[in-house]
């Protein structure tokens, strides 16, 4: 067994809970990449999270302990779909 798959690192539980739609807790969250009152996007141990809605802020940030707080009016939490790869000519030939 290759020494990465001995010794891997333990995935970070990643959590969602929304109150009424106007709070978001996030746990799990690797970075904040972008923000505004409209979008959040996030890094999280699952993948790439948008939350979207209006008079969106920032409550609570630890990226030590990968905890986000959202306030705002919350109308969609969405994940980035994993990218599709296409395959070439030569990746045919070289599989």
């Amino acid at each position: 067994m290759p020494y990465e798959e001995k010794y891997k690192a333990p995935e970070t539980p990643h959590n969602i809970i929304m109150e009424n739609r106007r709070r978001v807790s996030v746990s799990g969250a690797l970075d904040v990449e972008s923000f505004d009152e409209n979008e959040i996007i996030m890094s999280t141990s699952q993948g790439v999270l948008f939350i979207r809605g209006s008079d969106l802020r920032i409550g609570k940030l630890s990226l030590d302990t990968g905890d986000v707080a959202i306030e705002g009016q919350i109308s969609k939490l969405e994940y980035e779909d994993e990218p599709k790869v296409s395959v070439g000519l030569f990746g045919r030939f070289f599989k």
